[in-house]
């Protein structure tokens, strides 16, 4: 696939910020000539990455051409790529692929890219990439495609997501990776990692798999990453890696247990990662012509499906709605908050007091009932924080300023002056309503009283206290550090100066902050007690628990009973509890959670194998009809699908969300909903659930799938 001239994309069709190569020379010491170094900058600063659209491929390629007939002139010993500041590249730019309509279209894209890069790489002198920043996709493509490659032990995040979103590596990634790490490594990179919730690489990681060839400190990578490269040109460094298994029964294994894992994690609902497979598999034998032309045919079908297109939906979610979260009121009215309260110091809150201090930086105080529980807590955050100091992530001022921030106290006394209290007790509404009325002689007029409720009503919880317009909820998902997702509840009274005091806040924390009504359960949560509710109704009519567990494959991130263990069965069945209460005529409340709670058992399943196995004692728990009814796999997701489909009507019906996107945007950044379903509405559009279930769809068509 070697090419001489520059090949324009056949498509372009939106306004594109154009990742520039931007070309100088470097002299190479020891007198070894000169480098041709191409930056790869679009003008912007980091928080804008380079990316590849028609046009920065386009330049590309005309770079790589020139140097061509530079090195071809004997007037430069090598070439090298780096990024700007902070930043190698992301990958491609995907913002136009939502206007393609035709295959030719999206198999041009694929075929530009091949083209471009494959003339990097033949070049007829050593190519070097040295990956200074995040590299992810087509980023990672171009700097596989060089000879030899540095990375900075600051990468944040090297990654292959296409999966994630519903592509597959399409710049040479399927055959280029597993030639260089073998197909185990390259399973991981391109399957599993996307699989799990988009894992990323560092820099380090990304090393000792293979990926680079030599790892250097960011404060002089750059002029390390040169000498390295001087060296491997005189010969004074020697590059030497691992040879690649070639075996075809070894190859062959490693294929089949990716597609074990592609299996359990999409339940074959995702065309991307059998397409990834398919090209991993013939990586072993094939050329890198017949690699790269099934690579264009891949990626042209799968841009042309709808679950790119709802993977690009949810990416648009997540990037920009999330970024400006609808029904926010005005910046202007959120109070400033130089201190944080915190009520409880429990898990929860010593995660919270954790991520106060680090965003906001700001003293924060818990308070807890007696001097044990305040000292754990404190010395959770502190221990924590220690652990970051030791990763490098934290340095030691930051460390000492931050430790002294978090403080605790059995009195309430010390809130006198705060901002911002937020309670993180017992999830009972009498609990949540005394620690209120209590603040409210200690606090000033002015100090909004947040509560990190997952189900209970604002307005119940405001409404004896002198001041109810200071409530509002704001419920973090568990793991704080983990999950993105804010939910912001304004009950019946609160203004709209708390409100915007809570989503600043919020935005601070960088949480993505999505609206919810203060109706039960809000968002995430009510959504999740009714599928949840259905999983385990239909395993108490009688359907084995491993086959109600299976039809969820690509429809949650994880099997209802695994979830149920890892939010625990306590908080499930009040959850549940709670929206039986509200909603008596839909949602379940089953014995056999019920027996499981008293049992106090913390799931369904034994992990002590490393996988889950349901365990002997709960299974005698489980609920045995008389006339047991067993549904198969279709039929268990059928009803799933409809009761998703039902809730989700409801809740816009009722206004528990401002839209559709917002109930995707919730359940993609709160319970980890697939980006290449959208969430939850794109799939039940593009299956027809909606349709049947409701008697329209929830998005037009065209916003989370092919034009109409």
């Amino acid at each position: 696939m070697t090419s001489t001239t520059t090949t324009t994309p056949a498509v372009d069709l939106h306004d594109e910020v154009v990742t520039h190569a931007h070309v100088r020379d470097v002299a190479l010491p020891g007198g070894l000539g000169t480098l041709a170094l191409l930056t790869l900058d679009n003008g912007l600063d980091h928080t804008k990455p380079n990316t590849f659209g028609p046009q920065s491929i386009a330049e590309i390629h005309a770079a790589v051409d020139n140097v061509r007939a530079r090195a071809e002139a004997g007037e430069i010993a090598a070439v090298a790529v780096t990024g700007k500041p902070f930043i190698f590249a992301v990958g491609a730019d995907l913002t136009g692929v939502p206007l393609i309509t035709e295959r030719d279209q999206a198999r041009s894209i694929a075929q530009a890219g091949h083209a471009a890069f494959a003339a990097f790489s033949d070049l007829p002198v050593p190519t070097f990439a040295f990956v200074n920043g995040a590299a992810m996709g087509g980023g990672v493509e171009l700097a596989l495609s060089a000879t030899y490659r540095t990375i900075s032990a600051g990468v944040p995040a090297m990654a292959l997501p296409e999966v994630f979103l519903g592509l597959v590596p399409g710049w040479g990634g399927c055959w280029l990776l597993p030639d260089l790490v073998g197909v185990e490594t390259a399973l991981k990179v391109i399957i599993e990692n996307p699989l799990s919730q988009n894992r990323m690489l560092t820099g380090v990681e990304a090393f000792h798999l293979g990926l680079a060839d030599a790892l250097f400190e960011p404060a002089d990578f750059l002029e390390r990453s040169i000498a390295w490269a001087a060296g491997v040109l005189s010969g004074a460094v020697t590059v030497s890696r691992p040879e690649v298994d070639r075996d075809e029964a070894d190859w062959t294994a490693a294929i089949a247990k990716g597609k074990g894992l592609a299996d359990l994690k999409t339940g074959r609902q995702s065309p991307a990662p059998y397409r990834a497979l398919e090209l991993l598999a013939a990586a072993r034998t094939a050329t890198r012509e017949e690699a790269f032309a099934a690579e264009d045919e891949a990626l042209a079908d799968l841009i042309m499906s709808d679950e790119l297109r709802a993977g690009l939906y949810a990416f648009e979610l997540v990037q920009k709605r999330a970024k400006r979260p609808a029904g926010a009121p005005d910046k202007s009215l959120a109070r400033r908050v130089t201190k944080v309260g915190i009520v409880g110091a429990g898990l929860m809150a010593s995660q919270l007091a954790l991520l106060f201090v680090q965003r906001l930086q700001v003293p924060v105080i818990l308070t807890d009932l007696d001097d044990e529980r305040v000292a754990k807590g404190v010395g959770y955050v502190h221990a924590e924080l220690d652990k970051l100091a030791a990763k490098g992530r934290l340095g030691a001022d930051r460390l000492n300023r931050y430790q002294a921030l978090v403080t605790g106290s059995t009195s309430k006394d010390g809130f006198v002056d705060a901002d911002f209290v937020i309670e993180a007790v017992f999830e009972e509404l009498s609990v949540k309503q005394r620690v209120f009325a209590e603040l409210e002689s200690i606090v000033g007029i002015d100090c909004v009283f947040a509560t990190n409720t997952s189900s209970l009503s604002i307005s119940e919880m405001a409404s004896g206290l002198a001041h109810p317009h200071r409530v509002v909820g704001f419920h973090f998902f568990n793991p704080v550090a983990v999950m993105p997702l804010l939910e912001i509840i304004p009950g019946a009274q609160t203004d709209e100066a708390t409100l915007a005091t809570a989503f600043a806040v919020g935005a601070e924390l960088r949480k993505t902050c999505v609206r919810a009504a203060d109706r039960p359960s809000f968002i995430v949560n009510r959504l999740l007690g009714r599928f949840m509710g259905e999983a385990i109704r239909i395993l108490d009519e009688g359907t084995p628990i491993e086959v109600v567990d299976r039809a969820f494959a690509g429809l949650a991130p994880m099997p209802p009973f695994v979830l149920i263990g890892l939010v625990g069965p306590a908080i499930a069945l009040h959850n549940g509890q709670t929206l039986v209460h509200a909603f008596p005529d839909r949602f379940y409340s089953s014995p056999t959670l019920q027996r499981l709670v008293a049992a106090k058992k913390p799931g369904f399943h034994a992990l002590s194998s490393g996988r889950p196995v349901l365990d002997p004692e709960v299974a005698e728990l489980i609920e045995k009809p008389a006339e047991p009814v067993v549904l198969q796999v279709p039929e268990v997701r059928e009803r799933a699908l409809a009761v998703l489909a039902d809730e989700a009507h409801r809740m816009l019906e009722e206004g528990v969300a401002q839209s559709p996107m917002d109930l995707d945007l919730a359940m993609i950044t709160g319970a980890g909903f697939q980006f290449w379903n959208g969430g939850i509405t794109p799939l039940l559009d593009r299956t027809g659930v909606a349709e049947q279930v409701t008697g329209r769809r929830f998005l037009p068509p065209g916003v989370a799938t092919l034009p109409a």
